[in-house]
């Protein structure tokens, strides 16, 4: 075989470049137009810039921009959209289009009028249009339907917004079908008009048409344009795969579109939008592919999809496969912003995974485990080395540790990590025990090859003390040891487990168990899970007035449907203020958060989660050997954290505590923890 043949058969799919109409793209992957919310009064300024601009320095191919960015003033939910309804967003999408530019990617954006999608009582307190008086569950609007002449003007808005995004000189842009307006006038679930904008799928599609029409008018032939197309409501007396197809080929007919961005599913409650639209920790990855598939084979414009597309395994086989021309790792992004230049560079092992937790959504943009993300302008991606190199030592190995340990290590010093365990993970590699949690293990595995990888010095099944620590003549000391459950608050706390017990494998005696949730984190809810798999009669209180409330709401709506599924039974506004023992069972004593009336229920065991407290003994040990006396300048690490003043002790050693070893809080914190405090050290 010739070499150069060798070489076509050996080149990453992925790495390939690719001719969008006239847009040639570098290579395959790209990153599709979500809400992120870091736009400055709906204007693309310079935190959304940055946010964009790191992904095209990563290599990206283009980078779409606008999730559900407004095309009309009754086109708000209330923030985190881009306002392209108005000239004034022209000299930002100028500045971002340079910018993307110079780091060698494209750039669109998605236009589009939420429709019932949209909020009343926000913006210009404006009634929210439809095409017909149909209520969106999630949203909760009703809205008002459409007249003709609210639909000339939406179109006309279409189009106003169209040409704002070609003067601005992005390469292209979309529309969306889905919950949006487009879509509620396709779908036959939203659109009961009995004009010319209803019925038959011919009628229906008529707005859509309009619409594209007036968008190509406003931006000419040479412009790519395209829709974000559902392939599949996946519901009774929705829009199926052959009236998808059927669309489709009525826009390839009529030549206003270019590009098909494909997606599935409806996004009209928390359950939909995770179940079939926006798959979280209960899905599978990349679960709509086969769908993609058939509807390519049935359409010639090229294919854009993202949904669930976590790693370049997955996107290399769609790509491959020729399931899609442009795969969209838009999460994925989230997590490493540098997947490209990492593949270009033989480096696929080191890219940071997406795990699927969907904290993004949660927590707007925020990855769960790469704090620098939507940071750019404070922390940024890359680690500055130290001007004086010292040596660091960091108790535990948790997810805070050994972000820690991996930043001091990358910052040039010589690292030193104890851990009491015999694995690194703590508290992190209980919750993997649990099959919906299991790809959690991404963060953990990524640190420890990234550590092993920097040669980091780990010494594990390692209770160190004091005198341990100092033995090693440390120039910092990071306490990371995390915390131990809270129990102590409770009456009769000898009589209970804790959710940590279940998840490591202490399964509770008898056949009912009461599971107390006092944080509405995915803990508690992980257990019951566990527990109702056993063949346990589960019932889930908790304080707050609903279950899972400090989720995203993927895995909310995905832990109260499971709940459903197996018959746990739920308990809200009740806070557990005792446990007493009765004979061989328990009594678990609750008080109503608004009435203050007890009630108790009698039960095998009762199971708790309230949080953790520190274990920081330790540290307490240590606080007054230090030259700074155990505190950290949280100035410095707030507003300071780019490695230009760093926390240095001038005499001893200087002594920090991160993570749960402060307080009790969520992974993200405790990872923002170590990776903003080690640049500065």
């Amino acid at each position: 075989m010739p070499d150069t043949a060798v070489a076509m058969t050996t080149k990453d799919p992925l790495l390939e470049p690719f001719l969008l109409k006239g847009l040639t793209l570098r290579n395959r992957v790209i990153s599709t137009s979500h809400a992120s919310a870091l736009d400055d009064k709906g204007m693309p300024a310079e935190r959304y810039r940055a946010y964009h601009v790191e992904k095209a320095r990563g290599g990206i191919a283009m980078t779409m921009i606008g999730g559900s960015a407004m095309v009309s003033r009754d086109s708000s939910w209330g923030g985190g959209q881009l306002n392209l309804s108005t000239d004034a967003v022209i000299p930002d999408l100028q500045k971002l289009t340079e910018e993307v530019h110079e780091a060698g990617a494209a750039v669109m954006t998605q236009i589009s009028h939420l429709g019932r999608r949209a909020q009343f009582a926000t913006g210009d307190w404006l009634p929210v249009l439809a095409p017909s008086r149909v209520r969106e569950p999630r949203n909760r609007s009703f809205p008002r339907e459409m007249s003709r002449d609210d639909i000339d003007r939406v179109v006309a808005e279409y189009g106003q917004a169209a040409r704002r995004a070609a003067v601005a000189g992005l390469d292209g842009l979309e529309t969306l079908t889905g919950g949006h307006l487009i879509g509620q006038f396709l779908s036959p679930l939203t659109n009961h008009r009995t004009d010319g904008f209803g019925g038959s799928l011919e009628n229906r599609i008529r707005f859509a048409l309009m619409t594209h029409e007036t968008i190509r008018r406003a931006v000419g032939d040479a412009l790519p344009v395209g829709i974000r197309l559902v392939v599949d409501e996946g519901v009774e007396g929705g829009l199926t795969l052959e009236d998808a197809i059927t669309i489709a080929q009525i826009f390839e007919r009529e030549g206003t579109v270019d590009f098909f961005n494909c997606i599935y599913g409806l996004m009209d409650s928390d359950l939909t939008l995770s179940e079939d639209n926006m798959p979280g920790m209960f899905q599978k990855s990349a679960p709509y592919l086969a769908s993609v598939a058939a509807f390519r084979k049935e359409v010639r414009l090229p294919l854009l999809h993202a949904g669930g597309i976590r790693d370049v395994a997955t996107a290399r086989h769609a790509i491959r496969q020729n399931l899609v021309d442009l795969v969209g790792m838009t999460r994925a992004h989230l997590a490493d912003p540098h997947i490209v230049r990492k593949l270009e560079a033989g480096l696929e092992e080191e890219i940071r995974p997406c795990v699927g937790a969907s904290y993004c959504l949660f927590r707007k943009a925020h990855c769960i485990h790469n704090p620098a993300t939507t940071r750019e302008l404070t922390l940024g991606h890359d680690i500055p080395k130290a001007a004086s190199p010292g040596r660091v030592v960091v108790i535990g190995g948790g997810p805070a540790g050994m972000e820690a340990a991996r930043v001091s290590a990358l910052r040039g010093h010589s690292v030193m990590l104890f851990e009491a365990a015999a694995q690194l993970g703590g508290q992190l590699r209980i919750a993997t025990r649990v099959k919906e949690r299991a790809d959690l293990v991404g963060i953990l595995d990524w640190r420890e090859s990234a550590l092993q990888r920097l040669g980091v010095d780990i010494r594990l099944n390692t209770y160190a003390d004091a005198s341990d620590i100092l033995a090693e003549s440390p120039d910092t000391v990071i306490v990371a040891t995390g915390g131990i459950p809270d129990l102590d608050w409770l009456e009769g706390a000898e009589h209970c487990l804790s959710v940590w017990d279940v998840l490591s494998g202490q399964m509770p005696s008898g056949g009912t168990a009461i599971v107390y949730d006092g944080s509405g984190r995915q803990a508690a809810a992980s257990c019951a899970l566990a527990l109702s798999r056993e063949g346990k009669q589960v019932i889930f209180a908790t304080p707050d007035d609903a279950v899972a409330i400090e989720m995203p709401y993927q895995d909310r709506s995905g832990f109260r449907k499971r709940f459903a599924e197996l018959g746990i039974t739920q308990v809200t506004d009740a806070r557990l203020v005792a446990v007493r023992r009765t004979g061989g069972r328990v009594e678990a004593v609750f008080r109503n958060t608004y009435s203050g009336a007890e009630f108790v229920h009698g039960t095998d065991s009762v199971v708790v989660e309230h949080g953790t407290t520190p274990l920081d003994d330790v540290y307490e040990e240590l606080r007054d050997a230090s030259a700074n006396h155990g505190t950290t300048d949280i100035d410095a690490l707030a507003q300071r954290a780019d490695g230009s003043a760093p926390l240095a002790a001038r005499q001893g050693f200087a002594l920090h505590r991160i993570g749960d070893a402060v307080a009790s809080r969520d992974l993200h914190s405790a990872i923002l923890d170590a990776y903003r405090l080690a640049r500065l050290i």
